[in-house]
């Protein structure tokens, strides 16, 4: 697995990664509606990027270069020498199969070991146990739920819970995460 900046030359085979409902369950919007969907999520990923505030990659497979999935840098804050990791999915395919493990560690790795992270968080719809089981794998430190945080999907109120690797905990989860893959 390795992770590529996002471009539109993913778009096709991400289109066709994206089109099972559960992977949009949580999100803002279900991306896999239509094709003029999925492409506005696109274009919205490749804008952010493009205007530095967030950093959108392509998840894919090293072994045939098929677009498996995507997730971001979001919430830059350089003053403050933090991030989040976010807008992650994968084709189900490809869950318990060790490619977030993977993705997780590429990136938390270039966070804190290039960017000097002091702080990296994710959030997740409270709902989520799936993503939240996953976040505490890592282990990332759960720090909370914030009520009715965001309005999602034509204005459903979502309770947002919040997680955190710092930069003390980086070479525990590091492990982990090496550990983990190494049994994959």
């Amino acid at each position: 697995m390795r992770l590529e900046p996002l471009a539109r030359g993913h778009e096709e085979g991400l289109f066709e990664a994206a089109q099972d409902q559960r992977i949009w369950r949580w999100m803002h919007y279900d991306a896999s509606e239509s094709r003029e969907t999925f492409h506005a999520w696109l274009e919205d990923a490749l804008a952010a990027s493009e205007a530095g505030t967030e950093g959108a990659f392509a998840t894919v497979d090293a072994e045939t270069g098929e677009p498996i999935g995507s997730t971001r840098y979001l919430a830059l804050r350089t003053e403050h020498r933090g991030l989040e990791i976010g807008w992650t999915w994968l084709a189900p395919s490809r869950w318990q199969a060790g490619a977030n493990v993977e993705a997780k560690l590429l990136m938390l790795e270039h966070a804190f070991e290039r960017l000097g992270c002091l702080r990296v968080e994710f959030k997740t719809d409270a709902r989520n146990e799936r993503s939240r089981a996953a976040l505490a794998a890592l282990p990332a430190q759960f720090e909370g739920v914030f009520r009715k945080h965001m309005l999602v999907r034509g204005g459903e109120r979502r309770d947002s819970a919040y997680y955190s690797i710092i930069d003390d905990e980086w070479p525990e989860v590091r492990d982990n995460l090496r550990r983990r893959l190494a049994v994959v």
